[in-house]
């Protein structure tokens, strides 16, 4: 095997999970960790913003309603600091509407998941994040 094809098989995009309920958070990670990808917890934006700082994120998945910062604010700076990254925003609160209209008013346009998720339904929309983007990179590249 060449030494491309291990490095190939061995990437796994790093996504990073935002919630404020712990075992929220936890559990996605782990779910994701075995389904192949890199997850890191977080369970604030505070916390959120100094671990994707140490390990860029591919992936943002976060919650709307979070202590402090929102989770559209989170995802706004991710957006501003690693242009690249993809963002997931899930909530459980109808509330979250005014948060993304505003948010959209300022040219931030985010997905929206709603709580409980099933883990299917999340890896489905987390594959298909990620066939998306190298998708649209494989056609850039030609």
């Amino acid at each position: 095997m060449s030494r491309s094809n291990a490095d190939a098989d061995s990437y796994r995009p790093v996504v990073l999970v935002v919630d404020d309920e712990s075992v929220i958070a936890d559990t996605l990670t782990e779910i994701l960790n075995r389904s192949g990808f890199a997850a890191l917890p977080a369970y604030d934006g505070e916390g959120a913003l100094e671990t994707a700082l140490l390990m860029p994120p591919e992936l943002l998945i976060s919650d709307v309603v979070l202590p402090g910062m929102s989770g559209v604010e989170l995802a706004i700076t991710v957006k501003r600091v690693f242009p690249d990254c993809r963002i997931i925003l899930f909530s459980g609160q109808a509330a979250t509407s005014d948060l993304l209209a505003s948010a959209n008013s300022r040219g931030h346009h985010f997905s929206l998941l709603k709580k409980p998720i099933h883990p299917t339904e999340l890896l489905a929309r987390v594959k298909d994040t990620f066939s998306s983007r190298y998708q649209h990179a494989a056609a850039s590249a030609d």
